[in-house]
């Protein structure tokens, strides 16, 4: 009896000690066995090239590793569009810098959109965005594209459906925002995350502002007319820099629209779509000259073919008629003296051609970062 009692005193210390152990593990005391806390999305690093202005970040979507790597997917999901055969991506391929090579892009059911795909290269400092500035944030612009029935044509609350009932996009959101529970608002976020890395800084150009070296004849002659206001009778000039101001190229960051001189009339008033102001009538944004040599077809409206196309227009056939004809392109246009254009010698523009290769990112276009995960 007494061995019995003995041995039944030892055996509740060992199931006592047991069920310690137990309770110490699950409850994460030094057992060992509990796999780690997710500590949250992780800050994504922002390399900015030297020149470039301080990028604004939104506060209430800082861009992190998980949000970026979801955007990166979301651009190229086709199924965030209507018949799942096109996403972003179609109208923004990376080997154009981020345009598609058509004169007008054309979206799911064929249809021909009335205006060209923009050039998605440093949307990230672009305070108004699409041609005629519509939207002021990337978050705010991503829903058109994706609606707009002549582009993805699908109401995200669709798209947003077929990727909450996914294998892998749940856990992706959890990653990247804390919740598995995918919303327009949060799609809208990752996309406008994988934007803003599409940054364009590594060209001949970016090397030669760094170095004052590497550039021909030719291509220094070409950046002195590209940054030269002309004074007539004196110095030749061939004015861009007025509207693709220096480092981005491009007006997409000071919020300025122009009428470039290409019609007398105009079947699409841009800027004046939106205002309904006399004063804004054919008015557009300028958009970045980065990697010009792989974004034509030019112009909202494809109208020309090539960079030698733009250079004659701008040299030889603005329409000085034109109603709110830009001021830079009045008073620029008198490099012969009491001109009535511009008029670039073939010399001049073959200069200005030379230097605007030299806008063109190898490293952009190739970049793993920003091309299509599947």
């Amino acid at each position: 009896m007494a061995l019995r009692a003995t041995f039944a005193s030892w055996l509740g210390i060992v199931l006592s000690a047991a069920a310690l152990g137990v309770a110490s593990c699950s409850s994460g005391g030094g057992g060992g066995s509990e796999p780690p806390k997710p500590t949250g999305p992780t800050a994504y690093a922002l390399t900015v090239p030297a020149g470039f202005p301080t990028p604004v970040i939104p506060a209430d979507n800082p861009l992190t590793n998980e949000g970026v790597a979801l955007g990166r997917r979301l651009f190229y999901e086709k199924a965030l569009s209507s018949t799942g055969t096109m996403s972003c991506g179609s109208c923004h391929q990376q080997s154009k810098a981020f345009t598609d090579g058509r004169a007008l892009a054309v979206g799911v059911d064929g249809v021909a959109n009335p205006r060209g795909t923009m050039s998605l290269a440093n949307v990230l400092w672009s305070t108004q965005l699409t041609w005629d500035g519509a939207f002021t944030t990337l978050e705010t612009q991503a829903l058109k594209p994706l609606e707009n029935p002549i582009e993805l044509h699908q109401p995200l609350t669709v798209g947003v459906a077929k990727l909450q009932a996914s294998n892998t996009y749940p856990a992706l959101f959890q990653a990247a925002f804390g919740t598995q529970a995918i919303t327009n608002e949060l799609v809208l976020k990752a996309l406008a995350q994988f934007e803003r890395t599409l940054i364009s800084g590594s060209s001949r150009y970016d090397t030669y502002m760094a170095t004052r070296s590497g550039f021909s004849a030719d291509e220094l002659a070409g950046l002195q007319l590209y940054t030269t206001h002309i004074a007539p009778g004196s110095v030749r000039g061939a004015e861009c820099f007025h509207c693709h101001s220096q480092p981005l190229m491009s007006s997409n960051f000071e919020g300025k629209f122009f009428n470039n001189g290409l019609d007398l009339t105009f079947s699409d008033p841009g800027r004046g779509s939106l205002t309904s102001l006399a004063v804004d009538q054919g008015k557009f944004i300028a958009p970045t000259l980065r990697n010009i040599t792989l974004t034509a077809p030019y112009m909202h409206d494809g109208r020309f073919k090539t960079l030698e196309e733009v250079l004659d227009h701008y040299s030889d056939h603005v329409q000085m008629a034109s109603p709110n004809l830009d001021n830079n392109l009045i008073q620029g246009l008198n490099n012969p003296p009491f001109g009535t254009h511009m008029d670039l010698t073939a010399t001049e523009k073959k200069q200005v051609l030379a230097f605007l290769k030299t806008l063109t990112d190898d490293n952009f276009v190739t970049d793993r970062r920003f091309s299509d995960p599947f």
